[in-house]
């Protein structure tokens, strides 16, 4: 059994920059941006420095010293 956070997106996919502030692991956009620059988030366990990535319903997002999340379909 895992231990991810859980954060329902409405679409197929969604931004990873939006989903940190999505899921609360960062405060605002420029946030998102700068941990995502500094390779301190990944994605399905690669570290991933995109801010567009788009993160699907499945995958496993991690911020460094934060925990992970995982990406579940919203009604």
């Amino acid at each position: 059994m895992s231990d991810d956070l859980e954060v329902p997106i409405r679409d197929e996919s969604i931004r990873l920059g939006q989903l940190l502030k999505l899921s609360g692991l960062v405060d605002d956009g420029a946030t998102a941006r700068e941990v995502i620059e500094r390779g301190l988030v990944s994605v399905n366990g690669e570290v991933d420095t995109r801010r567009g990535r788009q993160v699907r319903v499945g995958d496993v997002v991690a911020l460094d010293g934060s925990g992970s999340l995982r990406v579940t379909p919203g009604s």
